[in-house]
């Protein structure tokens, strides 16, 4: 979920292919060409660091790249006012990486970007728009059976995706039309019922953004709408989506008429996500990154109780975001095999004591299935949570550079 900005990838009628970039960094540091040497292992690479010396700022390693896959390494060492940044082509977003705070470890995203003029956007920083050059055409690598089973693996991805908004759709028009009937048990059931879908495949799916808006407009970003939290509302749009329900259903305990309007805008807008999902084509890297991002999801804000701060199925979200990681991985993963068996073995080991760690936390006779994620449960057992995502993000981590240069 974007902090009050919104987190686009393409636009309805002009939807781009999917590339979650993990940029970070408005204010370069030179035109340069990286050369041979930087480029080992025919990856680009670009450091971008956030800092806070007086003023909020960001600095870009070199404003010019060549063609084919980009390693970011992104460091937020001391800014508080930055805390996403994105990748802009012709007022399209083509990448975003939010939930940055200062201090924490770099994280790395690698994608594949062709010949073009972008900027790199840092809301908040001193000097907000970069442009970045990325020279030349990408090398094809279709002769490698690598490579060819990992675009095999994207398109039954795909269906993945496809199928999981799907669902949603059928599970907030069910949650729908109980809140209409004024039926608040059902309603609280079927909304944890209907989180998981969004939760699966949330970054793929947050790159989408209504007719006649901006890119950078909250009111016109679909992700922003469905999925906004108090915690990063935007006072110029208002309550909307998921937790907006949820406030009313968990907190205020009532069914009122806002609360069946924002039960039909929300169906609304997943129906029109429905409609849109269907036309991204996705990359290997993009579900190598988001893999990576929905563990990052995880770590900021499900461990924290910031996602559910109304009904605390915190577990509920973490789970999906975790099954939803493990499917981009699983995806990958024959052609993941051939290029580093080890490695696979390795992420697939963490995926398994991963899951064993979540189904001690399983319930049938709590909402979602899962215990209650209350401030006894958080301070229990967030620490050894967070350290077994940790330890399955390390490696994960370092899968975009290696399927995108297969």
């Amino acid at each position: 979920m974007p902090f009050a900005r919104a987190t686009t990838l393409a636009t309805l009628g002009a939807v781009t292919a999917v590339t979650a970039l993990a940029l970070t960094g408005c204010a370069g540091t030179g035109p340069s060409v990286q050369d041979a040497a930087q480029r080992s292992g025919k990856v680009a690479r670009v450091d971008i660091t956030l800092t806070n010396d007086g003023s909020d700022a960001c600095a870009v390693s070199t404003t010019s790249v060549p063609a084919g896959p980009v390693t970011f390494t992104v460091e937020n060492q001391s800014s508080t006012a930055i805390t996403e940044v994105e990748l802009l082509q012709d007022q399209r977003i083509l990448g975003e990486k939010e939930n940055l705070a200062p201090g924490l470890d770099p994280v790395r995203f690698t994608a594949t970007l062709s010949g073009g003029k972008y900027q790199v956007y840092c809301p908040g920083a001193e000097h907000e728009l970069t442009n970045l050059t990325v020279t030349g055409d990408v090398v094809s690598t279709a002769g490698s059976s690598a490579a060819t089973l990992l675009r095999d693996g994207t398109k039954g991805y795909a269906e993945y995706v496809d199928g999981q908004v799907t669902d949603m759709v059928a599970a907030v028009e069910q949650l729908q039309r109980d809140v209409d009937a004024g039926d608040l048990a059902a309603a609280k059931t079927d909304y944890a019922k209907a989180r998981p879908f969004y939760e699966h495949v949330e970054s793929d799916v947050d790159g989408f953004v209504k007719k006649g808006h901006a890119a950078t407009d909250n009111a016109g970003n679909l992700d922003y709408l469905v999925d906004m939290r108090q915690s990063n509302l935007d006072e110029s749009v208002g309550w909307s989506g998921f937790h907006a329900v949820e406030k009313d259903l968990f907190e205020a305990g009532a069914i009122t008429d806002g609360t069946k309007r924002t039960a039909a805008d929300l169906t609304e807008n997943v129906q029109l996500l429905a409609k849109l999902v269907p036309t991204l084509d996705y990359k290997p890297e993009d579900l190598a990154n988001g893999a990576a991002g929905l563990l990052e999801e995880v770590q900021s804000n499900k461990i924290t109780g910031e996602e559910e701060a109304y009904s605390h199925i915190d577990l509920v979200d973490l789970a999906a975001n975790v099954e939803g990681s493990r499917q981009a991985f699983a995806s990958l993963k024959p052609g993941l095999t051939k290029l580093d068996p080890a490695l696979t073995k390795q992420i697939a080991a963490q995926f398994d004591a991963t899951n064993r760690l979540m189904d001690t936390f399983r319930d049938a006779d709590d909402l979602g299935g899962f215990v209650t994620w209350d401030a006894a449960t958080k301070a229990a057992h967030a620490n050894a949570i967070s350290q077994q995502v940790q330890a399955l993000q390390d490696p994960l981590s370092r899968l975009a550079e290696k399927v995108a240069t297969a």
